[in-house]
């Protein structure tokens, strides 16, 4: 497996990455939602570069659970950057 994982939040939110770690430090919601995000997506990336195996189902339930963590870390990010 590549060392870059695809979809990281530090690359999504590059040009907020110091907002994202005082988030992270000082948010206790958005630290776990991140950590959820994180654990999510790198089983997303073992699956698609096939050192993990799972049936189709469970590829689009954690994808679908990604797209879902991610809507609400942006919405988190947004109203931090806005404040």
């Amino acid at each position: 497996m590549s060392q870059h994982t695809p979809n990281e939040l530090t690359t999504i939110f590059k040009r907020d990455r110091d907002l994202i770690t005082r988030l992270k430090r000082d948010d206790a919601h958005y630290s776990r939602l991140a950590d959820e995000y994180h654990e999510v997506n790198r089983q997303v990336h073992r699956i698609e570069a096939e050192t993990e195996a799972a049936s189709d189902e469970r590829v689009e339930a954690l994808k679908k659970q990604r797209l879902s963590l991610l809507d609400e870390i942006t919405a988190i990010v947004s109203k931090a950057r806005a404040a």
